[in-house]
């Protein structure tokens, strides 16, 4: 589990010993899958990860790139989230952070989480509900786009 690490300081041999120390196998295609995710410095989605696996290891497939995923964030290694009405996307566990996601021209940015310490203190106190900040995506218009709308 990588917690609260900056994404930065993990390397691919954290990840496949927190495999190791959980019991799991190390497979070629989790090595594979592990090696796309630390050398990203974006989010990426399935098809984006699953063209980058097939690089090094040709016979691995989509259901196993969706396995390795799943297990990965059962271990806390990997995050997904929805942004908007595109795929989801999976990037290294790390520090807490969420997204704005732009209606117009579909530029994502990411936000500390702490913006949402307050409302994350208030949905617990008033609904007993806990924010996972790791999922939160918000949609609106980006100030470029606000920008051009004006204009108008």
């Amino acid at each position: 589990m990588l917690g609260d690490v900056p994404t930065e300081t993990v390397t691919v041999n954290d990840i496949i010993c927190t495999i190791r120390d959980n019991g799991r196998r190390v497979t070629n295609g989790k090595r594979a899958v592990a090696d796309v995710l630390h050398s990203s410095n974006t989010h990426l989605t399935v098809e984006e990860i699953m063209s980058a696996v097939r690089a090094t290891e040709p016979e691995i497939n989509q259901s196993t790139v969706y396995r390795i995923l799943e297990e990965f964030e059962e271990l806390g290694l990997v995050v997904h989230s929805h942004l908007g009405a595109s795929a989801a996307v999976y990037h290294l566990a790390g520090q807490s952070h969420a997204h704005l996601v732009c209606d117009s021209c579909g530029v994502t940015e990411e936000i500390p989480a702490s913006q949402f310490d307050e409302v994350a203190s208030e949905l617990l106190k008033n609904y007993g509900f806990t924010l996972d900040r790791h999922h939160v995506a918000l949609s609106g218009q980006c100030a470029s786009c606000r920008e051009k709308t004006k204009e108008k």
